[in-house]
């Protein structure tokens, strides 16, 4: 019989584990109940299987998916930033950097020609133009930058 585990950073999910986490992937408000008839477990075994999921960091954490237009920010961009060569060993400082700026949504490192790609949302174009100024262009690790407006964002069905 194939073995049906996955290994996620040393830790081994079986089966159910990959249920549970579709199944919040799908919807994070399942109730423990319903979850647990779902994946064919007591509720108490879902229950102690969810602490696992979340200690292990497999559940990264419990949010809700606010449109930023209700937050007053109906304009989104995806800004690719190349960093300096020089900048290159504090890479994963600059990541926790960018996420932690104000209307950025995600931050993405990645291969290629630029080294981040990084969501976010503004409530207007002055503010989406500040916001490359003072935290990007005026900044001596990066040595570019590229804007890109979203006029739409669908979310793929695989979370």
């Amino acid at each position: 019989m194939k073995d049906e585990r996955l290994s996620y950073h040393g830790a081994q999910l079986d089966v159910v584990d990959q249920q549970i986490l579709s199944e919040l992937s799908a919807d994070a408000r399942i109730p423990n109940k319903l979850l647990a008839e779902r994946v064919g477990v007591a509720p108490s075994t879902c229950s102690m299987r969810l602490r696992r999921l979340v200690r292990i960091g497999a559940i990264r954490g419990h949010h809700a998916d606010v449109d930023p237009v209700a937050l007053g920010r109906p304009l989104q961009a995806i800004i690719a930033v190349r960093v300096q060569p020089a900048a290159r060993p504090r890479i994963g400082a600059l990541s926790a950097r960018l996420a932690r700026l104000p209307g950025v949504l995600n931050v993405f490192f990645v291969a290629g020609a630029e080294d981040f790609l990084i969501q976010v949302a503004a409530g207007s174009t002055e503010e989406l133009r500040h916001f490359v100024a003072d935290n990007l262009s005026g900044s001596r690790e990066f040595t570019s930058t590229q804007t890109s407006l979203v006029f739409e964002h669908v979310r793929g069905q695989d979370r």
